[in-house]
């Protein structure tokens, strides 16, 4: 066991099938709220819309101009409709609490999220923002969650499709968890823990999209991912596609399920332990091959092109990330390195091979 420093991050965590509606008005009394700025995006507004009848006079404005990576411009509109506010509730997926955020990162207004998605956003202190196609993010506690409803009937009726790579998405957390820069022992155990409730949701998820059981399995495992990244931060596999995101406006979830095995595979000769342990809970032995075959079972596009991104992009973006990438990376981060990964995920061949 070595040396370690673990930040237990502040924060409440209510967890049940129903609890959006039986506890959401509750935890909205414990701050005393009674001007709340209601972020969600336009395809959520009726669920935001039931779960607040209850306090519907409490709710002082709504936001729905959420968008992915969160567009500066956006940012600026979701702030000016909190004038006023006391605090911000987040009913939606990763975009919309990272909408939220950017609104508690320069007014420190509290939040309180409920997630539809296997996002995990809503437990980090993490925020992102775009601008000119160039995405930044950085770390404050301001933007961390006050109160986080999970409630798997919420994402009952998130589609297949979008739920596996929302819960892929969450894998991502996991397995980066393992070499990311504050990486501790701790972090490592939440982070097997979550691959194993990840891993039997995904399995299931297809055949029983309604089973909230399946759909238990998925939250938690999103939760402990968030977890883990959250005190873990941020590696290699992050700073790809938050560069990708940024510029080619990519879909989040489907963008870090297509890259993840690639950056296993270019990490794991120089992390056994990681691999063995992130095998182990998935129930695979060969990995990174595994995980690849495993996403494909599901569905994920093979490769990046699918998502609409052009070859010759993989050029502009290699310096950006190598200017990012985490100096203790458990493979040495070069440029060549990274066009081999960018190169191999849009394709969606093997990263050593070609196959």
């Amino acid at each position: 066991m070595t040396a370690f420093v673990y930040d237990a991050l502040p924060g409440r965590v209510v967890f049940g099938s129903g609890t959006a509606r039986t506890a959401l008005a509750g935890e909205l009394d414990r701050f005393a709220a009674t001007r709340v700025l209601l972020v969600s995006a336009q395809s959520e507004s009726d669920v935001a819309a039931d779960l607040c009848t209850p306090f519907a006079d409490r709710v002082a404005a709504t936001f729905s101009g959420v968008r992915p990576h969160v567009p500066v411009e956006v940012a600026e509109q979701a702030r000016a409709a909190a004038v006023g506010a006391d605090l911000v509730l987040s009913v939606g997926g990763g975009s919309t609490t990272g909408t939220a955020k950017a609104i508690a990162l320069t007014t420190g207004l509290p939040i309180i999220a409920v997630p539809t998605t296997y996002a995990g956003s809503e437990v980090t202190p993490v925020w992102g923002l775009t601008d000119a196609g160039r995405k930044t993010t950085g770390t404050d506690p301001r933007v961390l969650p006050r109160t986080v409803i999970y409630d798997p009937r919420l994402s009952m009726s998130l589609p297949v499709d979008l739920s596996i790579a929302s819960g892929l998405n969450a894998l991502a957390h996991c397995v980066e968890a393992f070499w990311a820069p504050r990486r501790n022992p701790i972090s490592s155990s939440i982070a097997e823990d979550g691959i194993r409730h990840l891993a039997t949701g995904l399995e299931t998820v297809a055949a029983t999209p309604q089973g909230i059981d399946t759909r238990t399995e998925l939250l938690l495992g999103a939760y402990l991912a968030g977890s883990a990244f959250a005190v873990a931060g941020s590696g290699l596999h992050h700073k790809i596609c938050h560069v990708l995101g940024g510029a080619f406006d990519l879909p989040h979830a489907q963008t870090h399920a297509i890259v993840l095995p690639h950056v296993l595979a270019y990490n794991a000769p120089n992390a056994p332990e990681a691999v063995d342990r992130i095998g182990r809970a998935l129930g695979r032995s060969d990995l990174p091959d595994g995980l690849r075959e495993f996403g494909e079972k599901l569905g994920v596009p093979a490769g990046l092109r699918a998502l609409g991104m052009l070859e010759s992009d993989i050029d502009t973006v290699v310096d950006d990330i190598l200017a990012i990438a985490p100096a203790d990376n458990p493979t040495p981060v070069t440029a060549a390195g990274i066009r081999a990964i960018l190169s191999a995920a849009w394709a969606g061949t093997d990263l050593e091979t070609g196959r």
